[in-house]
């Protein structure tokens, strides 16, 4: 089997912490580099794992330890979380278009992102749009293969309390594919699967289609 090299951001979040987890148990993975705003202890205790910490502002000091054949990125937030539409960008369309754009310079081939259900540059509502516009951005930059991830709700334990969205994945757990919530783990099984076939060109994998990718 080949041996491959990870680059994560967003280990800290439900979804990233998916991804260092199964990642690390991959006998596909020989090192994952983790950059990380702050050091993850316990999470990060694996002889594959390397963390590059660092203040997301200042990536470029980092750049040449930003080297990985397959990009992994989980960063996001909330509005009401980073305080403002503006800090809100920074989180989910600058960082990981920087992260993209270094490790595509440093010879990365393959790109997956989470991003989300209704992403689009045009939608009338601000977290879509700029999901969407975060999207658009990295089709334009010639990946070999870049796999983009739109989960609806995403479900797991978060280690917060989000009461409003505990209720919503209640309330959609009988509803239509498209819109029922998707494990955290299935997301990141997903990922890896897609950036292990490493398709060629643009996939969009699709909140309904993400349970069948992650065990397929």
């Amino acid at each position: 089997m080949k041996s491959h090299n990870a680059l994560l951001a967003g280990a800290t979040g439900l979804v990233g912490g998916e991804l260092l987890a199964q990642l690390a148990a991959n006998d596909a993975y020989s090192r994952i580099t983790v950059v990380t705003r702050r050091d993850l202890g316990a999470r990060a205790r694996s002889a594959k794992v390397r963390q590059v910490v660092v203040d997301f502002d200042d990536l470029g000091s980092v750049r040449d330890r930003l080297q990985a054949e397959h990009v992994f990125c989980a960063l996001g937030t909330t509005i009401r979380k980073a305080g403002s539409q503006a800090k809100f960008r920074l989180v989910d369309y600058e960082y990981p278009l920087r992260i993209a754009q270094i490790a595509r310079k440093n010879g990365a081939r393959h790109f997956s992102i989470v991003s989300a259900l209704g992403a689009s540059r045009s939608s009338p509502f601000f977290y879509s749009r700029v999901k969407g516009e975060l999207e658009e951005s990295l089709r334009g930059m010639g990946w070999p293969s870049l796999c983009i991830v739109r989960p609806s709700l995403i479900a797991g334990d978060r280690g917060e309390s989000r009461p409003m969205e505990r209720l919503s994945a209640l309330a959609l757990r009988l509803a239509p594919a498209t819109w029922r919530p998707v494990p955290a783990a299935d997301i990141a099984a997903a990922m890896i699967k897609a950036a292990l076939g490493s398709a060629p060109g643009v996939s969009v994998v699709e909140s309904r289609n993400i349970p069948a990718l992650a065990r397929g």
